[in-house]
């Protein structure tokens, strides 16, 4: 006698096709029953003050209005400094070998570079110096750098 043509891989696959079918045939009928839902108001979402997308409307108690013009786009515009201000600040670096080094302002704690050829007289590291800055090709320099 011949052996059975069906083995186990068919049987279990046939089983899966039976058990979608059926899936499809329980969908089918759960949507037949429920009420249909086809009016605007099923179909609009919100978003709430977070991102996340919800179905209920959002409070309006808690609406934050915005002008157009205090929406900045870019880069916001720099507040104009006076630069003739004379700042004080710490040596953090200077090599007199090549001629260039860094200070460190005391109160923004920003470093600025600076050039031996702006300097009225010597200075060393950890050296508390005045100074007013300059725009360079770089950015910001310290020119007129005097010890205090």
């Amino acid at each position: 006698m011949a052996k059975s043509q069906e083995s186990f891989s068919k049987k279990e696959k046939e089983k899966q096709r039976l058990r979608k079918r059926q899936d499809k045939q329980l969908k089918r009928d759960e949507r037949k029953i429920s009420p249909k839902k086809s009016g605007l108001q099923d179909m609009i979402a919100y978003v709430d003050e977070y991102g996340n997308i919800t179905d209920t409307p959002p409070d309006l108690s808690r609406k934050k209005v915005i002008r157009a013009e205090d929406i900045e786009i870019g880069v916001p515009k720099r507040v104009k400094e006076d630069l003739n201000v004379i700042r004080s600040g710490k040596v953090e670096f200077f090599n007199h070998e090549k001629g260039f080094g860094f200070i460190k302002e005391n109160e923004t704690n920003e470093k600025y570079f600076v050039h031996i050829s702006s300097l009225t007289e010597e200075i060393e590291e950890n050296d508390t110096v005045l100074f007013e800055v300059e725009q360079g090709q770089k950015g910001w320099n310290a020119v007129r750098v005097k010890r205090t």
